[in-house]
């Protein structure tokens, strides 16, 4: 089986901490040349300096904040004009929305999630295409969430959003296969990552359970019985990243223990 991505360049969305960071690391591992993207400079030189280093890979970070699109347009542009480089792999990766109700969430709420996922989303792949097209060769990887499949409770905001997320990028699929480019969504269930945590912690605030509680209820629907682990959905996403991957375009992988209901 063909993993190798050495001579590959990736860019990985929300780098500095859970899913993204393992993400990063995995395909370092497999010889690409990795940009991190997030908001957090420190925090991005920090992880930059420890992604494993094989003989001739680069490293490096982009500082963007993705509520603002145009600023995230011209940091991508300056970046890929100075280097010269082709982007071969796109993870697009960002923090999801807060939880809580559709029905009281304000319209803004809506707005902002748009921006910050779809809409950046859709000006990273503008501006890494052209030299994926180029390459005849791209891996267009959106971590999204089971919610595409099976809307989850609280979550009214996020459940939105991602959907719209999903169905974009099932149509860039069947815009782009000819040019030897995938695109493919990573759907995490329950990972132990911040944002699980936060999850939780407003669930006790809400509802006033327990802690242990709320996450024994949440593990009892999942068939394997745990959390899962980011490094464990990172797998998923580098593999799809790979060349072993390239007839597989256009899906949506839970990566969730089995906790999805529907097929």
């Amino acid at each position: 089986m063909d993993l190798n991505l050495k001579g590959k360049n990736a860019f990985v969305c929300g780098s500095t901490r859970g899913i993204g960071k393992a993400t990063a690391e995995q395909l370092a591992e497999l010889g690409a040349n990795v940009t991190l993207i997030s908001r957090n400079e420190d925090k991005l030189s920090h992880v930059a300096a420890e992604l494993p280093v094989k003989k001739g890979q680069e490293h490096d970070y982009l500082a963007a904040d993705f509520s603002r699109p145009e600023d995230l347009k011209d940091i991508l542009n300056q970046y890929l004009k100075s280097t010269k480089k082709r982007i071969h792999i796109l993870v697009n990766n960002t923090g999801g929305p807060p939880a809580g109700p559709a029905l009281s969430a304000e319209p803004e709420e809506f707005r902002k999630a748009f921006i910050q996922h779809l809409v950046c989303n859709q000006i990273l792949v503008q501006a890494v295409v052209e030299g994926m097209k180029a390459e005849h060769w791209g891996r267009i990887i959106n971590v999204i969430s089971t919610s595409v499949k099976q809307p989850l409770k609280n979550l009214g905001v996020s459940n939105t959003i991602r959907g719209a997320v999903a169905n974009w990028a099932k149509t860039l699929a069947n815009e782009l296969g000819a040019d030897g480019i995938t695109v493919n969504n990573v759907l995490p269930g329950a990972t132990e990552t911040e944002r699980l945590a936060e999850i939780i912690t407003n669930q006790v605030n809400r509802t006033g359970q327990a802690r242990q509680e709320i996450t024994d209820d949440m593990k009892s629907i999942i068939p394997a019985g745990r959390f899962g682990t980011p490094t464990e959905v990172a797998s998923a996403i580098a593999f799809l990243a790979s060349p072993a991957a390239s007839y597989i375009n256009g899906i949506n992988l839970p990566v969730d223990g089995g906790r999805t209901k529907s097929l």
